[in-house]
C-alpha cells in the first residue's frame, strides 16, 4: 500500500509540475482572497495553507496580519507564490511538504486552509487527520473543493471517458466536494462545520482563449494530451464543448466559464 501510495504522490508531483499552475489560478483569481475571508485570520494568528501552490490564499491571509506558512508538494509553485507575496509586501514562510504527514506539531495553528489543494491528496482519511491534528482548539479550517457536479468534477469525467482508470487507491478528488462526505472525514476529530457551494468564474476573451491556456499551463490537461496522443483533438473538443455550455457573457467583455465549489468551514472544537 505505501508504495502504491509513493506511485500516486510521484505522479501528483509530475502532474503539477508539467505545466504553469500560476497561469491557472490567475483565471479565477476571487477563490483565494475568499478563502482567507472565511478563514477570519487575525493579526498575529499562526496560519498554515496546505498544498498552498502559488499562494492564493496565503497572500491574503498574510496581508490580513497572519503569520502565515504555505505548504506544497511541489517546490516549483513557490518561485511564483514568492513572487506575489512580495508583491504585497507580506512574509510568508514557504515549506516543501505532504498533506498527508504534516511536519508541524499538534495544534500549532489557529487556522488552516487549503484552496483546491488537500482534495487531491490521495488518502483523504489520512489529510483529514492532518488537518485537524495541527489546528488548535478553538481554531478554523477552511477547505475549497471542486464540487462533483460543477462545471470541472464534470471535466474530470469528460477526461476520465477517453484515459485509462486511474491507479489502485486513488479515491476522486471532487469526493471532498461532496458535503455528507467532507462531515465524514472531519466530524470525527471534533470539527463542527458549515458549508457554502459558492462559483468560481474563470475569465478569458473567449472560450477558446480558456481552452487554450489550460491546454498550455494546466499540469492535468498536459499529461493527457501526452497520454491520448492523436486522440487529443477529440478530447480538446469535448473539453471546449464543457467550457462553452458552462460560460456567459462577463464584465466588462469577454466570458467567464462558471465552476461550482464546496467552501467547507469548520471549528476545532477540541
Amino acid at each position: 500500500m505505501e508504495a502504491a501510495v509513493e506511485q500516486l504522490k510521484e505522479r501528483a508531483r509530475k502532474t503539477w509540475a508539467a505545466g504553469d499552475f500560476d497561469d491557472i489560478a490567475r483565471m479565477f483569481p476571487e477563490v483565494g482572497p475568499r478563502v482567507a475571508q472565511e478563514a477570519r485570520v487575525e493579526p498575529g494568528m499562526k496560519v498554515l495553507d496546505v498544498a498552498c501552490g502559488t499562494g492564493a490564499a496565503t497572500v491574503p491571509a498574510a496581508a490580513a496580519g497572519g503569520v502565515c506558512t504555505g505548504l506544497d508538494l511541489i517546490p516549483a509553485m513557490f518561485d511564483a507564490a514568492r513572487a506575489h507575496a512580495a508583491k504585497a509586501g507580506v512574509e510568508v514562510e514557504w515549506v516543501e511538504g505532504d498533506a498527508e504527514d504534516l511536519p508541524f506539531e499538534d495544534a500549532s495553528f489557529d487556522r488552516v486552509m487549503s484552496q483546491f489543494g488537500v482534495m487531491f491528496a490521495p488518502q483523504h482519511e489520512v489529510t483529514a487527520a492532518e488537518l485537524a491534528r495541527v489546528t488548535a482548539p478553538g481554531g478554523i479550517i477552511v477547505v475549497a473543493s471542486w464540487t462533483p457536479e460543477g462545471m470541472i468534477g464534470d471535466m474530470f469525467k469528460v477526461m476520465g471517458r477517453h484515459l485509462p482508470p486511474p491507479p489502485a487507491g486513488a479515491k476522486p478528488p471532487v469526493l471532498w466536494g461532496n458535503e455528507d462526505y467532507v462531515r465524514s472525514l472531519l466530524e470525527p476529530h471534533a470539527v463542527e462545520l458549515t458549508f457554502e457551494r459558492p462559483l468560481a468564474a474563470f475569465r478569458g476573451n473567449d472560450v477558446e482563449e480558456l481552452i487554450s491556456r489550460f491546454e498550455s499551463n494546466y499540469g492535468p490537461w498536459k499529461m493527457a494530451r501526452a497520454a491520448v496522443g492523436d486522440e487529443w483533438p477529440k478530447l480538446r473538443s469535448d473539453l471546449y464543448d464543457l467550457f462553452e455550455r458552462s460560460s456567459r457573457p462577463a464584465e466588462p467583455g469577454g466570458v467567464e466559464a462558471l465552476g461550482e465549489y464546496l467552501l467547507a468551514r469548520g471549528r476545532k472544537t477540541s
